[in-house]
């Protein structure tokens, strides 16, 4: 359970009363947990966006939702995106590529980033009926966190001198990866049927293909790429089931 409260002071802006969860060790192991948390804030935004598109029309509806996810997390993934598309689209070598990820500032690429990322959510969220919606939002934050799972099995901690991502590094295990698809698979064929593993699928290809990029710029991963990564899955969640193979699959076409 203290792993559970970890991961959920980690992962979102919930104000729990006590320092309950809160040490380095529940940390360490909190990495497990990060699916449940994905899945607790993708049950909580799927009953909203059932009321969301009930009262309004689809487009600001997709918008409240993505406002809800931003929020949910304080905007922690969303910073480190930012901080990684400066970095990575610096033409810079990678020790120059670290520096620039660690400055607080925002640069062009990383605004250019964020827009495109919430641009695409919100296109896409606002293009499902109330039936599709619910579904893409359950697997849009449990697909981010499950492939934050497996990019930090996968990669390196890129930064020398150690970060906060690096703590989590301590107890990263295969048997967490498994336990994330797991769920993420599961999930996916619950919710959605086969048009939920094609989401699940595709999702997880792109972070695969973010962690190779990874790797290749910085020679591993750090807190601000495990954030982009999240970011990046959440947006192909909802790109997938906007897709006209994926609504014909769902019977919408």
């Amino acid at each position: 359970m203290r792993r559970f409260v970890a991961a959920l002071r980690f992962l979102t802006i919930l104000p729990l009363p006590t320092q309950y969860g809160s040490s380095e060790s529940d940390l360490r192991g909190s990495v497990v947990c990060f699916p449940l948390i994905g899945l607790l804030i993708g049950g909580v935004g799927a009953g909203l966006a059932w009321i969301l598109w009930q009262v309004f029309p689809a487009l600001p509806a997709g918008m409240l939702i993505v406002i809800f996810l931003l929020a949910v997390s304080g905007g922690f993934h969303l910073d480190g995106l930012s901080d990684t598309a400066d970095g990575f689209l610096s033409s810079r070598p990678r020790d120059r590529i670290l520096e620039i990820m660690k400055d607080s500032r925002v640069g062009a690429m990383g605004v250019i980033a964020v827009v495109c990322v919430l641009g695409l959510k919100t296109a896409a969220l606002g293009s499902l009926n109330a039936s599709t919606a619910w579904r893409a939002v359950v697997l849009m934050p449990l697909a981010g966190r499950c492939l934050m799972v497996v990019n930090m099995t996968l990669l390196p901690y890129a930064r020398r001198e150690g970060g906060l991502g690096n703590l989590f590094y301590e107890k990263r295990s295969w048997v967490n990866v498994i336990w994330a698809l797991a769920v993420l698979g599961l999930a996916g064929w619950l919710v959605a049927g086969v048009a939920g593993l094609v989401a699940v699928g595709i999702s997880t290809g792109t972070g695969l293909i973010f962690a190779v990029y990874s790797y290749r710029k910085i020679g591993g991963a750090t807190g601000d790429t495990l954030g982009a990564s999240c970011e990046i899955v959440e947006t192909i969640s909802a790109l997938i089931f906007a897709a006209g193979p994926v609504q014909t699959l769902l019977g919408l076409r």
